[in-house]
């Protein structure tokens, strides 16, 4: 039954494009690896020889909660303000540990990201929005046209709240010539070149899946695309659970974070119940959705209840 519902969401073409899509951000995050950390690491080092007062040891433990900072870390801050390509945009100092800014630079590279990369220690822990906001918002990639990778940003961002999993190939080419042209931006060299290979080869991909029957029995699915249904299930589960982290790991400590976006919660819990074989691999999820909805109700009845009164 499992293999039955994925053979008919990949007969959908709308579902081929999401699934395709979220691939090659996947591609293109493994690609931006090498290339964000060496990068942040020439730039630390850049900060480091023309400004002597960064090298002073934070000696206080510095936390950016209580906006208590030695004299260095707070050196460090207003560096870290005046690389920002966009000085306007809130930072998310609960990123950072300011002790770490003098030796660390990815603890300095982590002041340019969304919130939510407390934890990350180096690029291979963090995701593609995580990456692509960095050289959106530091002066280390000064290089790459801001409105370039903001519109693949927004992209991304429109994948990842499409409850339905579905994208129209108009989005698809629009996609893939704004992931082409950001790439182009990064620079030739010999991990770029692999990321567009790569990235032509996922979105030739058929990704449909036949079933052939013979003598009453089922046989092993043909997929025109070469990959094993195996496969393309691990890679629908992982873009889901990048989906369902998103909405649901709100970070308790953070009191300025958005509650979850419990419509879009409502619909992608519809989407996967609609599932029998999503539905069990994401009951977890689901049951913490489905309590999210309950407490909203909760209030709401509540607040009713006082208006009332």
């Amino acid at each position: 039954m499992a293999f039955e519902e994925l053979v008919a969401r990949l007969n959908d073409g709308g579902y081929k494009n999401w699934l395709k899509a979220g691939r090659c951000l996947v591609i293109l995050k493994e690609g931006l690896y090498p290339f964000t950390d060496r990068h942040m690491r020439d730039f630390h080092g850049y900060l480091l020889d023309h400004n002597p007062q960064l090298r002073n040891t934070c000696r206080a433990s510095c936390q950016l909660r209580t906006n208590k900072l030695c004299s260095g870390c707070s050196q460090w801050k207003r560096e870290i303000l005046k690389q920002h390509r966009q000085p306007h945009t809130a930072i998310n100092w609960d990123n950072c540990s300011p002790a770490y800014w003098r030796t660390d630079h990815w603890e300095l590279a982590k002041a340019y990201m969304p919130r939510g990369q407390a934890q990350a220690e180096g690029t291979d822990q963090c995701d593609a929005a995580a990456l692509l906001n960095l050289i959106n918002h530091c002066n280390c990639f000064n290089f790459v046209d801001p409105k370039v990778v903001r519109e693949v940003i927004r992209s991304r961002n429109e994948l990842m709240h499409s409850s339905e999993c579905h994208m129209g190939d108009e989005w698809m080419k629009h996609f893939q010539t704004s992931l082409k042209l950001f790439v182009h931006q990064i620079g030739q060299n010999s991990q770029m070149e692999k990321v567009v290979q790569q990235v032509d080869e996922m979105l030739k991909l058929d990704l449909s899946i036949s079933i052939d029957f013979m003598d009453g029995l089922e046989a092993d699915a043909i997929s025109q695309s070469n990959a094993s249904s195996d496969l393309v299930g691990q890679w629908e589960a992982e873009l889901l659970q990048e989906m369902l982290q998103e909405f649901l790991n709100t970070p308790a400590e953070d009191e300025d974070a958005d509650a979850p976006d419990t419509e879009h919660l409502r619909k992608l819990a519809g989407f996967l119940e609609a599932n029998k074989d999503l539905s069990e691999r994401f009951s977890a999820e689901l049951r913490v959705i489905n309590s999210l909805k309950a407490k909203e109700l909760k209030d709401e009845g509540e607040s009713g209840a006082s208006v009332c009164v």
